[in-house]
């Protein structure tokens, strides 16, 4: 198996490359467990590129659910938690299909992880540390990086991207009290010395160092392998080299170039036209992955409006959580948004008469952050001098902005506005990119 930890940004994309690599280089059945799901929980175990079909999903959920139901006493009467049970039943579900290769994404940090259960994984990768899940990780990187380093294991190979001194000095701290070797990607610059220009999937300056860490990762399983195919019994121990070593980097085959070239990966920097409404949806909810995703979305709509002139730019935002949502929205500033639209991770508002107590009091909970965020971003445009001299004006207004009581409602009010084209960026949290999603493609819950 391999074994990743996909840590903050990589949440909106980063290292999702990395399986459908392999799928491109072998004929291997690849399977991949991921989190979260955006439409569908069916989306979080794939094999070869497609979420488990929803037959067989029932089939290993209840032989999973049943079993665990039986031998519950013997562990004091309990039941594993949601994400423990769906690691679990990922898991059952690789075992019984019998895949070849097995792509786990670690759900926060790594250390203390319940997919960190991999004795012996082929090859480990991090990726860019930022901050997110303080509570449970750490107020620092440092601290962070510890956490995320726990997937380190004896004599297995670990590939990590550019960080910060001091993340990176603790990663290279524990890699060495483990007895883990640790490499650092190549830039791409140096891949594309080789082959020319890289072509990626997924948008983005960013996504350039997952490519990198998604090719180092295919490359060390490719390695181990054949060689186990040719019966040269590459070891672990072989792997060797000094804490932090820089990887070289080699020649991509055409089958990995193409693997990255068509890597698609829904609510990462996720393009949808319908009609005169184009949607750039994007789940970045930590200040590296919103300034990555800012700085696409105004590439984008700069290309568009020098096209087709000067459209009409709305923000529908949202956070869950402990997220820092004026620092986002401070990022946010430069996009120029005619306006901002505010709503919970709620596709529908339930009709008030069959709304229960409880459930009644977190939508008013949600609201009442909703309205938080709008006062701030208020706040923020009223003392924002900036301008944009590269986007005329679409009018002398100040951005409008408001709250919606759910997704739908925000959605039919976009899909009124009267302008030649409109440009709306889904951004801050990947639940309300999936509320969007399941009201603008209903044909990815089936």
């Amino acid at each position: 198996m391999l074994h990743y930890d996909v840590s903050t940004v990589a949440q909106n994309g980063q290292t999702r490359m990395a399986p459908w690599t392999f799928s491109s280089e072998t004929n291997s059945s690849i399977c991949a467990f991921s989190s979260p799901h955006l439409v569908h929980v069916r989306e979080r175990i794939r094999i070869n590129g497609w979420p488990i079909s929803k037959q067989l999903f029932t089939k290993y959920f209840w032989e999973a659910y049943e079993r665990l139901e039986d031998t519950k006493d013997v562990h004091e009467g309990t039941m594993p938690f949601y994400f423990q049970f769906l690691t679990l039943l990922a898991f059952h579900i690789f075992l019984q299909e019998r895949v070849d290769l097995a792509v786990i994404e670690v759900g926060i940090g790594g250390q203390y992880d319940c997919t960190n259960i991999i004795r012996k994984p082929w090859v480990c990768g991090i990726t860019s540390i930022d901050f997110d899940h303080c509570s449970l990780l750490g107020d620092t990187m440092e601290k962070i990086a510890w956490q995320k380093a726990g997937i380190f294991k004896t004599g297995v190979p670990a590939f990590t991207v550019r960080q910060r001194p001091g993340p990176l000095r603790v990663l290279q701290h524990r890699a060495e009290a483990i007895g883990c070797p640790l490499w650092v990607c190549p830039e791409l610059d140096q891949y594309e010395a080789v082959v020319g220009p890289v072509s990626l999937g997924l948008a983005g300056k960013h996504q350039r160092l997952n490519a990198s860490l998604a090719l180092e990762l295919s490359h060390s399983w490719l390695q181990r392998h054949e060689a186990e195919q040719r019966g040269d019994g590459l070891s672990l121990a072989q792997t060797t080299c000094r804490p932090g070593s820089q990887a070289v980097a080699f020649q991509p085959s055409t089958a990995m170039l193409t693997g990255l070239q068509e890597t698609e990966w829904l609510g990462r920097s996720q393009v949808l036209r319908c009609g005169p409404v184009t949607y750039y949806l994007d789940g970045a909810h930590t200040t590296a992955s919103m300034q990555a995703c800012v700085s696409w979305f105004r590439q984008e709509t700069l290309q568009r409006d020098k096209a087709q002139g000067p459209g009409v730019r709305i923000l529908l935002f949202n956070t869950t959580g402990e997220r820092e949502s004026v620092a986002l929205l401070r990022l946010l500033l430069p996009c120029q948004f005619d306006s901002a639209l505010f709503c919970p991770n709620i596709t529908e508002a339930p009709p008030s008469s069959t709304a229960h107590h409880s459930s009644s009091v977190s939508v008013q909970h949600m609201l009442t952050r909703c309205r938080e965020n709008h006062s701030s971003w208020q706040s923020l445009t009223a003392t924002d001098t900036r301008t944009d001299q590269q986007r005329p004006l679409v009018s002398s207004s100040v951005s409008h902005s408001c709250v919606f009581p759910c997704i739908l409602s925000a959605i039919q009010w976009i899909e009124q506005r009267q302008a030649a084209h409109v440009s709306v960026l889904v951004t801050g949290s990947l639940y309300l990119v999936g509320g969007v999603l399941k009201h603008l493609e209903p044909s990815l819950d089936s």
